[in-house]
C-alpha cells in the first residue's frame, strides 16, 4: 500500500469504533522466512527489523499507547550457541542503531523478562536505550526478553513468598492486585489485541496472565513480511469483535 492508502486507512480506523490500548505481537515466521530463501535463520531476524519498524510505526499512529514484542523467550536459550550469539550481537547492534528512529517517533522503550541472563554487552545497550528515550511521550515500547509466562507468574510467586515469610505481607492479603503488581511491569493494561504471525495456532507462554480476554488475530504472513496494512487489517477485525469478558451484552432497552 501507499502512505496515503495508510493515511486513508488510519483515518478510517480511527472513526470505525475503539482502538486497542496494547497489542501484543508474537513475532513468528523468520526462521522459515530465511529458510524458503537457504539463508541462515540470523538473515530473518535482520528482516524481521522492517516487521518492528512499520508496527511501530502504526501503532504510533494510531495512538496506541502500549506494544509489546515478544522478542526472545527464555526457551529460546535452549537454541544452538552459535544461534544465540548471532542473535544476541543482533539484537545489541539493533538497539543502538534503531535508538534515533524510536526517538523521532516519540517512543519509550522498556524490557520484561529475566534481563539479568542476557549477555551483560546487551544489557548495557538496552540500559543506554531505556535511558536516551525515557523523556519521551509517545508510544510504550516494550521488549519482551528472556521472557516466558510462566516464569512471570513463579517470579511474582516467589517475591510475595518471600515478603509473607518476612512477615511484610499477610496471606490473607494476597490478591489478583497483590500479584498483578509483582509482575514484572504491573503498571500496564493488559493487551486488548494479540496478534501472532505465521499461521500457528498457540500461545507459546507469552503473557498467561494477561492476554485472558485479549482479543488473538492470527495470520499466515511471516514476520520479515509484516507490514502496516497487516496490523490495520487486524485493528480492524478487532473493531468488529464484541467483548464480553465472560458477561453478557445487555440487550437493547434493557435496563
Amino acid at each position: 500500500m501507499t502512505e496515503k492508502e495508510l493515511k486513508k486507512l488510519e483515518e478510517k480506523l480511527k472513526k470505525s469504533g475503539p482502538l486497542p490500548r496494547h497489542v501484543a505481537v508474537i513475532m513468528d515466521g523468520n526462521g522459515r522466512w530465511a529458510k524458503k530463501r537457504k539463508l541462515p535463520r540470523v538473515a530473518g531476524h535482520r528482516a524481521g527489523i522492517k516487521g518492528v519498524r512499520e508496527v511501530v510505526k502504526g501503532c504510533g499512529a494510531l495512538g496506541v499507547e502500549y506494544l509489546t514484542l515478544y522478542t526472545f523467550s527464555t526457551e529460546n536459550w535452549s537454541r544452538p550457541k552459535t544461534e544465540i550469539s548471532a542473535l544476541m550481537a543482533f539484537l545489541r547492534g539493533t538497539l543502538k542503531r534503531e535508538r534515533d528512529e524510536l526517538d523521532s517517533n516519540n517512543v519509550r522503550l522498556s524490557a520484561i523478562g529475566r534481563i539479568r541472563d542476557l549477555p551483560a554487552p546487551v544489557r548495557e545497550e538496552l540500559s543506554r536505550s531505556i535511558d536516551y528515550l525515557a523523556g519521551n511521550t509517545g508510544l510504550n515500547l516494550i521488549l519482551a526478553l528472556s521472557y516466558s509466562g510462566r516464569t512471570e507468574i513463579m517470579d511474582a510467586v516467589r517475591r510475595i513468598a518471600r515478603e509473607v515469610h518476612a512477615g511484610d505481607l499477610r496471606p490473607g492479603r494476597v490478591t489478583e492486585a497483590v500479584l498483578r503488581s509483582r509482575f514484572y511491569r504491573g503498571d500496564v493494561p493488559d493487551p486488548d489485541l494479540l496478534i501472532r504471525t505465521s499461521g500457528e495456532m498457540r500461545i507459546s507462554n507469552f503473557l498467561l496472565w494477561q492476554i485472558a480476554y485479549s482479543e488473538l488475530w492470527v495470520t499466515d504472513t511471516l514476520w520479515p513480511d509484516f507490514r502496516r496494512k497487516h496490523l490495520y487489517e487486524a485493528i480492524g477485525e478487532f473493531q468488529k469483535r464484541d467483548r464480553r469478558f465472560g458477561g453478557v451484552k445487555a440487550a437493547k432497552g434493557s435496563h
